[in-house]
């Protein structure tokens, strides 16, 4: 475990990318017209620094548990560049580290410590379960798909390019679903094994657009997800 780092966070290139470092898909932007601060109080970076120091451990200690062949040493960073909407998001350094990033607005933004906790406990699952590989893997299998059938049928080399570049994008959203849910639920344990309430955390999906059920939408619908936190809080 390493202490936290504020630093200006780099922007990473690409939805998916096949070079050694690897961005996350994009996530949901929580914007409410009670709370639009994009600068943390000190209350707040203080209660950031002590849900950092809860639950980093938790999910390292559950990431040695349930992995093998897997970098778990998390390191925790602050993304400080001028942002109005809260993010938070898991991606790996050129070292492959896993990274935990959360900008400024989140951090000014959650409600309360559970909220923080679950949203930190839900981006270390997805490192957990490897969801950056399978996206890579899904958008490498949709570019193939898509651009040989394209070749086959006599495409320019341009047109072969732009079915290769859908065939990307639809493979990577093609479980982002599923991941999300999967993610919900192994945050939920890390969660409460770190001392706060998932389900109390999970309300923070009540502050962001719910994307509803969309055809090859990225997050499932707020009520799935919400529902996944309190099924699997309740079997712990």
């Amino acid at each position: 475990m390493r202490k936290l780092i504020c630093a200006s966070f780099l922007v990473l290139a690409g939805c998916v990318s096949t070079t050694t470092t690897q961005s996350p898909s994009p996530q949901p932007q929580a914007q409410t017209a009670q709370s639009k601060a994009t600068t943390p109080t000190a209350a707040q970076v203080s209660r950031f620094k002590t849900v950092v120091s809860r639950v980093e451990p938790v999910a390292e200690r559950m990431c040695r548990q349930q992995t093998s062949n897997l970098n778990c040493d998390f390191k925790v960073v602050v993304d400080d560049r001028p942002q109005k909407s809260p993010n938070a998001f898991q991606t790996l350094d050129k070292s492959g580290r896993p990274i935990l990033a959360f900008n400024l607005p989140m951090i000014a933004q959650v409600r309360n410590d559970d909220e923080l906790a679950f949203v930190m406990g839900h981006e270390a699952a997805h490192h957990i379960e490897r969801h950056l590989d399978q996206q890579r893997n899904n958008a490498m299998a949709g570019a193939i798909i898509l651009g040989g059938l394209a070749a086959l049928t006599g495409a320019s080399s341009g047109n072969v390019d732009a079915a290769a570049d859908l065939g990307a994008n639809v493979g990577a959203r093609s479980y982002s679903k599923n991941h999300e849910l999967e993610a919900d639920a192994l945050g939920t344990v890390i969660t409460r094994y770190a001392g706060y309430n998932p389900v109390r955390g999970a309300e923070f999906f009540t502050q962001i657009p719910d994307p509803g059920d969309r055809f090859l939408g990225t997050h499932p619908p707020n009520k799935s997800r919400i529902e996944t936190v309190r099924r699997v809080n309740a079997g712990l």
